[in-house]
This record gives C-alpha cells, sequence and structure tokens, in this order.
C-alpha cells in the first residue's frame, strides 16, 4: 500500500493508478473543455478560455488532481495506522444504548489480515459513529457517482442483529457529535436483524426528508452470512442507479420510479367525479336467472328426526327438529358478471403542473464527508475498502480484486474453527453436504 492525496490506498487501487500520467492530464483538459464549452454558445467563444479555467479552478470538473487519480474522490483501506489521522470518533448516542469506540482490526478470522484490517465495531449493544473528510468538498455533476465498501457481521452465534450502512455527508458537521441525527446526502448499506430485517438500504435525502427505495432491497439467506462483502451503489447522470452486492447487480432503474421525488403532475383539487362517472367496469348479467333446483338452504331440517316418546311438552317446550348440514347445498348464487357498457374507466382528477417537480434529481452538492453511524447487537463487524469516486469501471476493477481475497475467507474460517476448537463433526458435515463451494465466480 502507499499513500496518496492524504489517503490510505489498497493495492488494488495502488495496481490500477500506474499508468500514463500525460494521458491523464489531457484527459483532463479535455473533459473540462467538453463540459465548459456545452454551455456556451458560438458566440461565447471570447469567454472560453476564461470559463475553462475559472471551472477547474472552482472544483467543477472534481480539481485536476482528483481526475490524474482514476476520478476518485475519497479512499480508504485502513492498512495503515495512519486512519486514526483521518477518522474521528464520536460521542453520540441514541436511544438503544452508550457510544463506543471502533477499533482497528481484521477479525477472528480472515484470507489476509494485513490486507483486511478495518474499523470493527467492539461492544455489543452499542452505538459506533465514526466519520472522515474528504480532501476537499466536491458537487457532483454529469458524473457518475460511486458508493463501495466491504462489510464483514462476524459474530453470529444464534443470529445478527445491527446496521452496516455508509453515509455521504456534507462538509459542515460537527465530527465530535456525529449521529443519527446529523443531515446526510445519502445512506447505503445492509440492515439486518434476524429473520424479520434482511435489506439493502438506499435512502436519498431530498429536501428535508428521507426517500427510501421502493420496493425494499432484500437480501437472501447466504447475502447474511459471516463473510466478508462487497456493496456498491452507482448513480448515474441520466437519473438511473444500480446497486450491486459482491459485484452482482440486486436491482436497477430510474430514479424517479424508485424514489418517492416529487411528480412531474398533481391533482387538480378544484376537480371532481361527475355524478353521472360509471366505474363499475362489470355488472349482473340481466339476462342471468338462478335455476329452479338451486339449493342454496345450507342447513335443514333432519329428516330422520323423530319427536321422543317421553316428550313433554308441558315440562320440556316445543320439540323442535335438529338441524344438520343440507347435502345438496350449492353454495350462494350470484347472476354472471358482463361487462358495463356504460363503464367510463377509473376516474381521475385533472391533472395540473407540479411545481415541485424537478427532472433533474441526480446532482449533489457539497459532498464533504464520509461516516458510519451504527448501532448494532453483536460487536465484531468490520468496515473497510471504502471508496468514493466517479467511475463504475474502477470500481469495479477494484472490487474484483478485493472479491478474489474475500473468496478465500471460508477456508481461513475453517482453519479458526479448527484451531479454536469450535470446528465440529457437523459443520464437517455441512461441508460435504453443500460441496465446500467457493464463492460463485465474476
Amino acid at each position: 500500500s502507499r499513500m496518496a492525496g492524504g489517503r490510505s490506498m489498497s493495492p488494488a487501487s495502488a495496481s490500477l493508478r500506474r499508468g500514463a500520467p500525460r494521458r491523464r492530464r489531457h484527459a483532463v483538459a479535455a473533459t473540462a473543455r467538453s463540459i465548459a464549452l456545452s454551455h456556451l454558445s458560438a458566440r461565447s467563444r471570447l469567454a472560453r478560455g476564461a470559463l475553462i479555467l475559472l471551472l477547474c479552478a472552482r472544483g467543477v470538473v472534481a480539481g485536476a488532481s482528483a481526475e490524474a487519480e482514476e476520478a476518485i474522490l475519497f479512499e480508504e483501506g485502513f492498512e495503515h495506522e495512519g486512519w486514526k489521522h483521518r477518522w474521528v470518533h464520536s460521542t453520540w448516542t441514541g436511544g438503544n444504548g452508550p457510544a463506543s469506540k471502533f477499533d482497528w482490526g481484521a477479525g477472528e478470522w480472515s484470507a489476509n489480515e494485513a490486507l483486511q484490517r478495518g474499523l470493527r465495531t467492539t461492544r455489543d449493544m452499542h452505538y459506533h459513529s465514526i466519520s472522515a473528510k474528504l480532501p476537499e468538498p466536491v458537487s457532483i455533476r454529469d458524473r457518475e457517482l460511486v458508493i463501495q465498501f466491504s462489510v464483514k457481521h462476524e459474530a453470529q452465534e444464534f443470529t445478527f442483529c445491527g446496521g452496516g450502512y455508509i453515509k455521504l455527508l456534507p462538509s459542515e458537521f460537527d465530527q465530535s457529535t456525529f449521529g443519527g441525527d446529523t443531515p446526510y446526502h445519502i445512506m447505503f448499506g445492509p440492515d439486518i436483524c434476524g429473520y424479520d430485517v434482511a435489506q439493502i438500504h438506499a435512502i436519498i435525502s431530498w429536501r428535508g426528508k428521507h426517500l427510501l427505495h421502493r420496493p425494499e432491497i432484500p437480501l437472501e439467506y447466504d447475502d447474511k452470512d459471516d463473510l466478508t462483502h462487497l456493496y456498491t451503489l452507482v448513480i448515474k447522470p441520466d437519473n438511473t442507479y444500480a446497486v450491486y452486492l459482491d459485484l452482482k447487480e440486486k436491482t436497477a432503474g430510474n430514479m424517479h420510479e424508485h424514489w418517492d421525488f416529487p411528480n412531474r403532475t398533481i391533482d387538480d383539487r378544484s376537480d371532481s367525479k361527475p355524478e353521472d362517472w360509471v366505474d363499475a367496469r362489470m355488472v349482473d348479467d340481466p339476462t342471468s336467472r338462478k335455476p329452479e333446483d338451486w339449493d342454496d338452504e345450507q342447513r335443514i331440517p333432519d329428516p330422520e328426526a323423530e319427536q321422543p316418546d317421553e316428550w313433554d311438552e308441558e315440562e320440556d317446550g316445543v320439540w323442535e327438529v335438529p338441524m344438520i348440514d343440507n347435502p345438496g347445498y350449492r353454495g350462494f348464487w350470484f347472476p354472471e358478471q358482463v361487462e358495463n357498457p356504460a363503464y367510463n374507466g377509473t376516474w381521475m382528477p385533472r391533472q395540473l403542473e407540479n411545481p415541485e417537480y424537478v427532472e433533474e434529481v441526480y446532482p449533489i452538492d457539497d459532498i464533504g464527508a464520509v461516516g458510519f453511524e451504527l448501532w448494532t447487537v453483536n460487536k465484531g463487524s468490520v468496515f473497510d475498502n471504502v471508496l468514493i469516486c466517479t467511475s463504475f469501471a474502477h470500481a469495479r476493477a477494484v472490487g474484483r480484486k478485493l472479491l478474489e481475497v474475500f473468496a478465500k475467507e471460508g477456508e481461513a474460517k475453517k482453519a479458526w474453527q479448527k484451531s479454536t476448537g469450535k470446528f465440529s463433526d457437523r459443520d464437517e458435515e455441512l461441508d460435504v453436504e453443500d460441496g465446500d463451494l467457493p464463492r460463485d465466480e465474476l
């Protein structure tokens, strides 16, 4: 590993960065030029050069240094103790318990301890909150935004319960009190609690509201194991998105369709349904008649019952024939349904343009920090490989190298269990039944 721009780089990213700096500088210039020129008319030629310089100086293109480093806005691999100078613990607590601090480690087992050290929760039933600032605040326009990180929920003796999500934060907030009430741009990652809760959160803050992804993004049984998994969220300038788990797509689509952003139109409240509006699609067939032999009596008097000889009406009252289920009962009769010739369709109020509607919901201003704000029943979760960038291709290349390491965790776990006496004969049988298969190949 090595350091770049004040950030700790993983070996996977470091190997990808080696290349041609000159071509990168040319790419920076070309990107700045295309963004500037696209917003200028043909009559603005004299101002183009000055505007390009202004855009680069103000970081609209994320700064020449970010583009030259594969469009990385933030990266943390926690390989060295220098992370302690970049991350700030918070003392914030909610209503479920006290606060604790993360420690630094790879957990009880790992495929490569040096590479898999990360932030590790230390106490059961505690809050763990921590954040780190980006080298400089950025605004995302006309580029992909990628959030990627890994998490291992290691302590699962019976089950696991707790959050595992990362937050994308603005630049101005108190890191020492960062917590559940701190404003954020995006909250992304797994939320697991036993059998009842198992989903990937992708929450977007929009004008003071937290918009949840709909429908929920479910986690399958194997997604909730105690091995390391890689979570990736990609948001694109065309207002589309995709969520990946271990680089396999879990969901994708249009942001307007899966988050409750303001609709393009709204109902005209002054409009009302006409009194003669017919909204019944089907009606009774007027020619339908109940068959004469249709028996709809569910209970009938028992035809074989007889009044007992000793029955005394003065003492016992009037004898009544007991009732039994009718063997000829055919159920309630309903006339057949036919299409209603007067049907007008489903009535909808007149639509008006929504003044709150915004087509471009993708852009995000003032991305200044990342953070983990968690409450977990179980300690021992490890968070690592944080990457915020503007290229899914780069994030995928980094992720593939990480998954090669994660694929060896099963054997590392088994070796740890055997060395500690926690690997039973039943575990061996389960391995044989499952075929001891490795993770799916990419």
